[in-house]
């Protein structure tokens, strides 16, 4: 199903996606779905790249830089390979001040767009599995009998 999306419904797509793998508790397939989607707009020249940022989070305690892709009105990082190194200017500290637009779009539909445009099939949401309840092969209710209590009776005086 080959939905036609304009490169702004892609970058609107794109910043959703990573906006929701921020606070994920598996961002994992997220994360796949935006470097997979970067990669393909910039091999088709719909994306450019900007310079080089350094990273908010370095890596165990060491600087490192993170490359700034623009799509069209939306600004990404990405991780950068060695050969951006040599070719992109290093912009230095990242701009607090700048944010992207904020869509007006869904995980489920961003998800979507950013799979029909990857020729992806859609991954559906992991339904949580209750874990089994355990039930000891020893003890049923019925292994000990009924259980009674003491008369109330018999009391010592």
């Amino acid at each position: 199903m080959k939905v036609n999306t304009t490169l702004t419904d892609i970058a609107k797509a794109l910043f959703v996606v990573n906006r929701h793998a921020k606070t994920a508790p598996d961002p994992s397939y997220l994360y796949q779905l935006k470097k997979q989607t970067v990669a393909k707009l910039l091999e088709q020249n719909k994306a450019k790249k900007i310079g080089l940022h350094f990273s908010e989070h370095p890596k165990l305690s060491r600087q490192h830089s993170t490359m700034l892709v623009q799509v069209a009105e939306y600004y990404f990082h990405i991780p950068a390979a060695k050969e951006d190194f040599k070719t992109l200017p290093h912009l230095g500290e990242l701009d607090k001040t700048f944010r992207n637009p904020k869509p007006n779009l869904s995980l489920s539909q961003a998800k979507r767009i950013l799979s029909s445009y990857l020729n992806l099939p859609l991954q559906e949401a992991k339904k949580k599995q209750q874990p089994p309840v355990s039930r000891s092969a020893y003890y049923t209710p019925s292994s000990l009998g009924q259980f009674t209590w003491p008369d109330k009776k018999k009391r010592r005086s």
